[in-house]
């Protein structure tokens, strides 16, 4: 017992250390360009980005955070771009579920880097799947030039946004837009293309060409407030809808604007009173195993999530290495789908390792996945995953065949899906258990998720191989300390690209959160989807 307790113990240290390291990271992130940039946008008589944000959103209201750490670690020869240089995240307004896109004109000037625009064609991808109105507050100088041809022909480039402008408009969608500042060159597009568009005095400016670029092209001189300012966009082009005399007007009058909107039909899905779990969450920091090769009881992390601590399985005693059950989470019924990580022994007393999808687990999830679409009830995946079984009776089985069942019901599948990356999301698991690649509405981290093509002691032995073997043919042998050194070398290089951070930088997934909150972000999710009608279900070529 002394041991059981003394290992919960270690794993709570190792989460509670890891959840350290998140926050700690986020404080320096939520500084955006540093203070110094922040006293000059209050010099400005401006609010920054997250200040806009947090007078917008009703008060004591939750916003979700999107890609907080999009662009973490990146961009170093320029100076670096915290939170990819815009805020997005989905918040409150007038009690109305909203899509919030603010730039930060602190991270320079609220330039455009790559990142940037992958981070605001999420939001409207966001926006889109869910039928969600979007704010966007605009302060940016446009695009980032040195890295222009990273950011400005391609298809999921710049111009993509104003495309989804247009295509969010066909699709009735609510756009408002706030000139909160700079708006210049193709970014004037955004706020124009919104069904409605405000500008702040003084402030802000919206043109095609800023002074400088006229006087270089046509030899014209102007000043700002003259070529693009609030009264000139408002009184004599008709440009902009509402001149506002300051920023805490302009998000005020955006309140108002969002209390008069109309709804759209719900798609349905079935909610009822939140019931608290019976087990307390908390647990789960010394449940989840600090190093990642052991086994746990998943159904142990599961009581955990779910309202009542209440789980109907399905087909619980057949392929066993992932769980499929029914639930509520926050009172919305829930189609879970989780890596089993316990070794389990099949009916055909043969050991199954945890995390591993084997053939019949995979028939089981795409059969339960099908029911969920039928039943209309959104599948929560929770990943822990090390991929698919390898091997000659795993092949000789159908493996392949199976493990196709699985990623086409998740392809094909209608109802909104929500991944959790608890730990590993190794390989083709990654892509059966809803990676990014399926489209899941939401996708968020632990602090403890990896995810790559598999985990950094296995790349690094494969590698490692290919190499010696590589010398070996040249007529060169290496010595054994080489080959650790090199193992070694590739171990740490690929250990770095399967952290949570690296994955989050790049918006391989949408946050990295606190386990506790693992619900919170479930329900917020689910309502979002809610707004949005479900298509019919269709399985294509799946064979059953």
């Amino acid at each position: 017992m002394a041991k059981i307790d003394l290992e919960k113990s270690k794993n709570q240290d190792e989460m509670k250390l890891q959840l350290a390291r998140l926050q700690h990271r986020l404080q320096k992130i939520y500084l955006g360009g540093g203070e110094k940039k922040i006293d000059k946008q209050h010099q400005k008589g401006k609010m920054t980005a997250r200040e806009r944000i947090n007078h917008l959103i009703d008060e004591g209201s939750k916003f979700m955070e999107i890609g907080a750490f999009a662009g973490y670690d990146m961009y170093k020869e320029h100076g670096g771009c915290p939170a990819g240089g815009v805020i997005v995240g989905i918040g409150y307004v007038r009690g109305r579920q909203c899509v919030i896109v603010a730039n930060d004109a602190t991270v320079k000037a609220g330039a455009w880097f790559p990142i940037t625009g992958k981070k605001n064609l999420r939001a409207q991808e966001i926006a889109m799947e869910n039928r969600l109105p979007i704010i966007y507050l605009v302060d940016s100088a446009g695009v980032y030039l040195p890295m222009q041809d990273e950011i400005f022909p391609d298809k999921e480039h710049f111009g993509r946004i104003f495309r989804n402008n247009a295509r969010m408009s066909s699709m009735g969608i609510p756009q408002i837009a706030a000139i909160m500042g700079s708006c210049v060159a193709g970014g004037a597009y955004l706020p124009i293309m919104s069904d409605e568009a405000l500008i702040v005095e003084g402030t802000g400016s919206i043109f095609l060409a800023g002074p400088y670029l006229v006087k270089a092209a046509i030899g014209e001189n102007v000043d700002k407030e003259t070529l693009g300012g609030a009264t000139t966009q408002t009184e004599i082009s008709g440009v902009t809808d509402y001149k506002m005399p300051d920023d805490e007007t302009c998000l005020d009058t955006i309140k108002d604007l969002m209390d008069k909107i109309g709804h759209f039909p719900k798609a349905g899905f079935d909610r009822t009173e939140a019931i608290a779990p019976k087990f307390d969450p908390q647990e789960i920091y010394s449940i989840f195993p600090a190093e990642a090769t052991k086994p746990y009881k998943t159904i142990d992390i599961l009581k955990r999530l779910v309202d009542d601590s209440k789980l109907t399985f399905y087909k619980k005693g057949y392929g066993e290495t992932i769980l499929c059950a029914y639930a509520r989470i926050d009172g919305w019924s829930v189609g879970i789908v989780a890596n089993n990580r316990e070794v389990v022994k099949n009916k055909k007393g043969e050991m199954q390792f945890g995390g591993v999808i084997y053939s019949d687990s995979a028939d089981k999830a795409a059969r339960f996945i099908m029911n969920c679409n039928q039943k209309k009830i959104p599948l929560v995946f929770l990943h822990d995953v090390t991929g698919f079984m390898v091997g000659k009776r795993s092949e000789h089985g159908g493996i392949i065949k199976d493990g196709a069942k699985m990623v086409n019901a998740v392809a094909n599948s209608t109802v909104p899906k929500f991944s959790i990356i608890m730990g590993n999301s190794y390989g083709a698991g990654n892509y059966a258990m809803c990676g990014k690649a399926y489209d899941p509405r939401l996708i968020v981290a632990w602090p403890t998720a990896k995810v790559a093509v598999m985990g950094g002691s296995q790349a690094a032995k494969v590698l490692t191989q290919i190499q010696m073997s590589s010398f070996k043919a040249k007529g060169q042998e290496p010595s054994q300390e080489e080959a650790d050194e090199l193992f070694n070398k590739i171990k740490d290089r690929y250990d770095n690209q399967t952290t949570p951070y690296y994955a989050a930088a790049r918006l391989w997934v949408d946050a990295i959160i606190d386990p506790l909150d693992t619900r919170e972000v479930i329900s917020m999710g689910i309502e979002a989807a809610n707004n949005a009608e479900v298509e019919r279900f269709n399985v294509g070529v799946l064979q059953t």
